[in-house]
């Protein structure tokens, strides 16, 4: 199994623990069902009682307690902490919400110098606590220079914090909410933490009409002292920005929960369901738009398992992660839009219904790519590392599959957040060239293709500096990158030959989308627009490949998962 079905779990851990902790999660939700999951999200009823069992599992405090300050079996173990972020989702992005933003809230502690409220905020895991990351402000959004919150030196090593934080997820139920700002006097950043329940601490409202609570707060004069200053100066920057670099990988995940619960609900309504005198399933479009969609899901999730891999296992002089990592965050949470839209294509206007899980997926996994910073802003970042990708390989030793019950220390202590230009990448031809199929090969003649239209008719200096040229050209780059981390993750998972092409079909389709948008350009000189037409191909179609994996593997998922009412 590749996609994550309740039933039939075939995730493995080195400990038991771990196994307990994920099964009792699923218990958990089987049993409060489908009905109460439902009504809890129509009536916006925040999940109470999902924190109440996180408590009493200890859910949090195994999983986002780095080793040494919790129990034997706490670490920060970024594999375990996929599947959680899966099985969440699985059953509703509120209950993901809880604990992604409680992570947030917790890396800046955790990469902080005080070790102080490191203990403190072990014992409050231990407690069962959530916690909140201040960063977002109304007027600025995801602008992190222009931060107004300010911490006023009043003496004696004492301070007053004063500003507000808005769409602050938890923010009116934290033990402690993470929250960056400048020191008033000398502009320095600064990370602090404050109680949501503290009398100086206004939680305003929920910003929004939903389950998830995404605040609005305002501190009018709280006293902050040493002990709850978390980071200053560089440091403190630094922090916020790894704080999202470890975090932001979530949202890939969620998008993967979400995405297969509603695709087991569309399979089996289509797959059951007669009109015309047919099956739905036995119209051709409507089994294009179940293939496309199981496919670009088994993608996305061979993507963010690979991505791990690399986030597991870097350090100082390997710094990959960097590329894949926002990329689960923006690449794989749009993909998860497509598959959305597909699969509401084929549920029809079943997904509008307000009793099936197919309800509250189709609204929710739009927020995705549009949370915690936009796509555009993760697509500037990736443009960063273009140049080296494709024209600067360095040699590394093969990065493994990071399954091991081991503790990612190197996450809470990154260094610098400088350099993201310097970074190189090991060759992807190595993984390409161990593949001989028909899509795939057709795939990468677009990548030498595009590589041909970087080298002769280059963007020119005004191109450069259009952000929209440039989004453009990091589409091409993300695809490229994405390919090649789907094929690695191939020998850790039951990819044949007819799978893997099938997904290359899609893939050859969207490389051509993006060549089109870049050949669309207005800017563009006569040569750009030979060039990049020429990367425009056509999937190599093959009747039998399909009926295989559509027989095999689509179709075989009807009835292979039912929610409990």
């Amino acid at each position: 199994m590749i996609l994550f079905n309740p039933k039939q779990r075939s995730r493995k851990y080195q400990d038991s623990k771990t196994d307990q902790l994920m099964q009792s999660t699923i218990d958990f939700f089987e049993g409060k069902g489908l009905k109460q999951i439902k009504r809890d999200w129509h009536e916006r009823k925040w999940n109470h009682d999902y924190v109440d069992f996180l408590k009493d599992q200890q859910v949090f405090a195994t999983l986002m307690t780095p080793a040494g300050y919790g129990a034997a079996d706490s670490r920060w173990d970024t594999y375990r902490n996929c599947e959680f972020s899966e099985i969440s989702a699985f059953y509703g992005c509120t209950y993901w919400y809880t604990w992604q933003v409680s992570m947030l809230g917790l890396v800046p502690i955790w990469c902080g110098s005080n070790e102080d409220i490191k203990q403190r905020t072990a014992k409050l895991l231990r407690d069962g606590a959530v916690f909140a990351f201040g960063l977002s402000e109304k007027e600025h959004g995801a602008d992190i220079y222009s931060s107004e919150m300010a911490l006023q030196p009043v003496g004696d090593g004492k301070y007053l914090a004063n500003g507000s934080k808005y769409y602050i997820g938890n923010g009116n139920e934290a033990a402690l909410v993470s929250t960056f700002g400048k020191m008033a006097d000398s502009g320095e950043y600064v990370f602090f933490a404050v109680e949501s329940k503290h009398p100086n601490y206004q939680c305003i409202k929920n910003v929004v009409n939903a389950q998830n609570y995404v605040a609005e707060f305002v501190l009018r004069d709280y006293p902050i002292t040493r002990a709850e200053i978390l980071e200053t100066g560089p440091k403190a920057w630094d922090d916020m920005l790894n704080t999202i670099n470890v975090c932001k990988f979530n949202l890939g995940w969620c998008a993967i929960g979400l995405c297969t619960h509603a695709l087991y609900e569309s399979i089996d309504h289509a797959a059951n369901r007669r009109v015309y005198g047919r099956h739905v399933t036995d119209f051709p479009h409507v089994r294009r738009l179940l293939m496309d969609g199981y496919c670009k899901l088994v993608a996305m999730k061979l993507f963010a398992e690979r991505a791990n891999d690399y986030m597991r296992s870097a350090s100082a002089d390997d710094r990959r992660y960097l590329l894949f990592n926002p990329m689960v965050k923006m690449k794989v949470t749009r993909e998860g839009e497509e598959v959305m839209s597909m699969l509401h294509d084929v549920i029809a206007a079943k997904g509008f219904e307000n009793e099936p899980f197919f309800e509250i997926a189709k609204h929710e996994l739009p927020m995705l790519p549009k949370l915690e910073g936009t796509v555009h802003v993760n697509m500037a970042l990736i443009v960063k590392f273009m140049a080296n990708y494709f024209f600067n390989p360095k040699a590394y030793p093969e990065v493994a599959r990071r399954d091991d019950a081991s503790h990612d220390a190197f996450l809470f202590n990154q260094g610098p957040t400088k350099g993201l230009g310097k970074i190189q990448f090991h060759d992807y031809n190595i993984a390409y060239d161990s593949i001989d199929l028909p899509n795939v090969n057709l795939f990468k003649q677009q990548i030498a293709l595009f590589k041909d239209f970087l080298v002769k008719a280059a963007p020119n200096d005004h191109q450069k500096n259009d952000v929209d040229y440039l989004l453009a050209l990091g589409e091409i780059l993300t695809i490229v990158a994405y390919g090649q981390l789907i094929i690695e993750s191939r020998q850790h998972f039951p990819v044949g030959h007819d799978l893997l092409d099938e997904i290359f079909d899609f893939m050859v389709r969207d490389f051509s989308r993006y060549a089109l948008n870049i050949h669309m350009k207005p800017s563009n000189d006569d040569r750009q627009r030979e060039l990049t037409l020429r990367i425009i191909q056509s999937p190599v179609p093959d009747s039998r490949r399909f009926d295989s994996v559509w027989n095999e593997q689509v179709y075989s998922l009807k009835d292979a998962y039912r929610m409990r009412d």
